[in-house]
């Protein structure tokens, strides 16, 4: 257990300093499985939620791969990092697959920038393989910025994507048949944004005026309807129009869900960051979220605070277990008093300093009397648990997220 975990600081560390062969060995390592993979993924996660995943999707034939491509070279162009997850189907006889966008997109062979991983479908529905997430999620702590995640290219049921990707492309092109095919369900209900790719080809206008007709009887998606841009892949035609749309449908899907008002103030990028719990024993709670499936990423003692921490990625937050070391300690003092059990909750917050100013001026009960730096530059505060229901709330941000008592905290 210790070698692996071992392995897999050394790989995180070169992982995290932008080594291209550890990116290449940690996504087979996760594609693989094994003990390794679990612990692998689990320290991946904690730097989840940094990348904009777009998917791309669509019929077989609509030239997605041809438009990835376009993408990844307008991204570059602009600066980013790209990962690029391309799944192609598995044959039913043998389990091969072609691995087409190997070859197609050639031109990035030499760029350090484009991180290029073709996956076997391996039987899996809905357009994605089973291991694409958690490629994703170790692209997202090698530092790809955007990843692209094209599907297989089954039909109307590949809405698997939506699971994957923070905004959904959905690819058509003219003279396919079937002038309905815009009111079918299934693949056209989870579009962000759809492309009308071969638009050089007559047709395309009536493409167009189906899916706008579509979208008045569609049910309300928070205020974003859905734009439609042409392309013309082989040319690079309308793909920054398209890449713009994807950028505004991120942006828009970031205040719906995250903006928080406050007043006449509003406070951007609240979310969770972690849950703290207190127990008797790391070791005894360890197995119990074992079972979950949660494996435990980082452990260590902070012996000023007479705590051991042991840190479990949840999706982009965490659960920290904090066991006491020390009776007569913070945790050993709450332990006695209450039992095992929540300890407080971490939120995160992008204008500490006016949520600070904020609550002050609203009266809230402050368990600090200023924000603070921690350890590694993130700043934070509490609120006393009088104010906030019973339970200690940490807030923190404008740095690196805290990871509670284990931060070092003043």
């Amino acid at each position: 257990m210790q070698a692996e975990i071992g392995e897999v600081a050394q790989m995180m560390g070169r992982l995290r300093a932008g080594d291209v062969r550890a990116l290449a060995r940690a996504v087979s390592v996760v594609e693989d499985g094994g003990a390794l993979a679990g612990e692998l993924l689990a320290a991946c996660r904690e730097f989840g939620g940094r990348a904009l995943r777009v998917g791309v999707t669509g019929p077989p034939g609509a030239g997605k791969s041809t438009l990835v491509d376009q993408m990844v070279k307008w991204l570059r162009a602009d600066g980013q990092m790209v990962g690029v997850v391309a799944v192609d189907p598995s044959s039913p006889y043998t389990g091969g697959a072609l691995l087409g966008d190997r070859i197609r997109m050639q031109g990035f062979a030499g760029d350090a920038g484009v991180f290029i991983r073709s996956m076997a479908s391996r039987g899996a529905m809905g357009g994605v393989a089973r291991a694409a997430e958690d490629v994703c999620a170790v692209m997202e702590a090698g530092g790809r910025q955007t990843i692209l995640i094209e599907t297989v290219g089954v039909g109307q049921d590949e809405v698997d994507v939506i699971g994957l990707a923070d905004v959904t492309v959905l690819v058509l092109v003219p003279g396919m048949g079937d002038e309905v095919q815009s009111l079918k369900a299934g693949v056209m209900e989870v579009a962000d944004v759809f492309v009308v790719n071969k638009s050089d080809r007559g047709g395309a206008e009536l493409v167009e005026q189906e899916i706008v007709a579509m979208q008045g009887l569609a049910a309300s998606r928070g205020g974003w309807v859905p734009p439609v841009v042409k392309t013309v892949a082989t040319t690079g035609e309308g793909v920054g129009e398209l890449m713009e749309a994807v950028r505004a449908c991120a942006a828009q899907q970031v205040e719906r869900r995250v903006r928080v008002g406050l007043g006449d103030v509003r406070v951007d990028g609240l979310r969770l960051d972690h849950l703290g719990v207190a127990v008797k024993s790391i070791a005894a709670a360890r197995g119990f979220y074992g079972a979950l499936g949660l494996a435990v990423s980082h452990e260590e003692t902070v012996e000023h605070e007479q705590v051991k921490t042991a840190m479990l990625p949840l999706g982009e937050s965490r659960i920290e277990l904090l066991e006491a070391t020390q009776e007569d300690s913070t945790i050993g003092r709450f332990l006695s008093k209450r039992g095992e059990g929540l300890h407080h909750v971490a939120v995160h917050v992008d204008g500490i300093d006016a949520m600070f100013a904020r609550l002050t001026e609203q009266g809230v009960r402050m368990a600090s009397d200023a924000v603070k730096v921690g350890a590694g530059g993130h700043r934070y505060f509490f609120v006393h648990p009088a104010s906030t229901g019973g339970v200690l709330l940490e807030i923190v941000g404008d740095g690196v997220a805290s990871s509670g008592l284990n931060e070092g905290r003043e």
